[in-house]
């Protein structure tokens, strides 16, 4: 097999495998992103090499990855009204994200925290004359299960979930960005008001509503219209239901009147030793494992380490069954199974993204302003 050849097929399955995983866990952009790049490995391949003999599976592979990706992509919903509705139609999810509170290792309070905060109140009204809270902020170190925790609650309450991030509301022209903040509000209570909840998530909110030292007028302009929409938010006498989750890796960078917004501060810790055994458990449910390998001692040698690491470790060892393959046999038939040196080879190459003094700074700003 040509090494060109051997090259792109291996660059062409590591999206292909990354964009499945980001698929099932509901992180849907970054599986948007590694389709589109499969597609275009996949596609560079059969225009170099023609006659390579998986052309047909591989032209499948791509109308398949396509097909999916009109799936997940964001619709536009016609304005009622005449208009104004385009961006923030863009930032409705349309496909239910198939992560669900029993996919999330652990974060049991977090998870008792969203569900009184929004899966009662959404279920039960009646039973909260005194309204209940519209805003969680959930805060700690990155891959610990911030913007799965979100995504599930599109599976636990029947409702249009928002996708936004800074990219999506910043705009070059003066004065857009806070309108673009107004319409998702507004659309938001239109449908909550038809009888749908609407739950806004702001991945890394620190980004979009952080204080920096050095900001032009269109941050502040932006960060207080978000405050005058969560004020609108809080009127006891509304009772649409209209929430708004909010991620970030950052929360130190937040100022006080917008982490008052968010009744519930919620801090979203590593995995401790059960929850990585969890994890173990989840990312290997649909792969082949020797009878050698001990998820409770690959538990234990991953402290410290997040649930996106140990995400990562699981693809590295399956990686390496799936390399030897190709090198062997050009990729026929299947690989062997996983073994425990494949699981330890790859906690070796990867050491924990999460360091002492990240946890001391949480603790010391949760000790603060945490709010469960």
């Amino acid at each position: 097999m040509s090494t060109g050849l051997h090259r792109l097929e291996m660059l062409a399955r590591a999206y292909a495998v990354a964009a499945v995983q980001a698929d099932k866990e509901g992180r849907y952009d970054e599986a948007i992103r590694n389709y589109r790049k499969a597609i275009e490995v996949l596609h560079k391949i059969l225009a170099l090499y023609p006659n390579v003999p998986l052309a047909k599976t591989y032209a499948r592979m791509i109308s398949q990855y396509e097909a999916r990706i009109k799936q997940l992509e964001r619709i536009r919903l016609p304005a009622s009204g005449g208009g104004g509705y385009e961006e923030e139609e863009e930032w409705i999810v349309t496909s239910k994200p198939k992560v669900t509170f029993a996919d999330i290792a652990d974060l049991e309070e977090a998870k008792r925290v969203i569900r009184e905060a929004i899966v009662y109140p959404v279920k039960r009204p009646d039973l909260f004359p005194l309204g209940w809270p519209r805003g969680i902020l959930l805060f700690g170190p990155p891959g610990c299960g911030k913007t799965m925790l979100a995504a599930a609650v599109a599976n636990e309450v029947d409702g249009v979930f928002f996708h936004v991030d800074a990219a999506s509301i910043m705009s070059k022209w003066l004065g857009e960005a806070e309108k673009k903040v107004k319409r998702l509000f507004n659309r938001a209570r239109e449908i909550a008001a038809r009888g749908k909840p609407a739950i806004i998530f702001i991945d890394e909110v620190d980004a979009l509503l952080g204080v920096y030292d050095h900001e032009v007028g269109g941050e502040v302009r932006v960060r207080n219209q978000f405050l005058k929409e969560m004020d609108g938010l809080q009127d006891k006498s509304n009772k649409l239901h209209v929430y708004v989750i909010a991620a970030t890796n950052k929360p130190w960078r937040l100022d006080e009147p917008f982490i008052r917004r968010f009744q519930k501060r919620v801090y979203i810790p590593p995995p401790d030793f059960n929850a990585r055994l969890e994890l173990f458990k989840l990312y290997t449910r649909g792969l082949k494992l020797a009878d050698d390998v001990d998820l409770v001692e690959l538990a234990r040698k991953t402290e410290g380490y997040s649930a996106s690491d140990i995400r990562d470790i699981v693809m590295e060892a399956h990686m390496r069954t799936v390399r030897e393959l190709f090198e062997k046999t050009g990729g026929k038939g299947e690989p062997r199974p996983i073994t425990m040196e494949d699981f330890l080879e790859a906690i070796q190459r990867r050491r924990p993204s999460i360091t002492q003094q990240m946890l001391e700074a949480y603790r010391v700003w949760f000790e603060k302003f945490g709010a469960i």
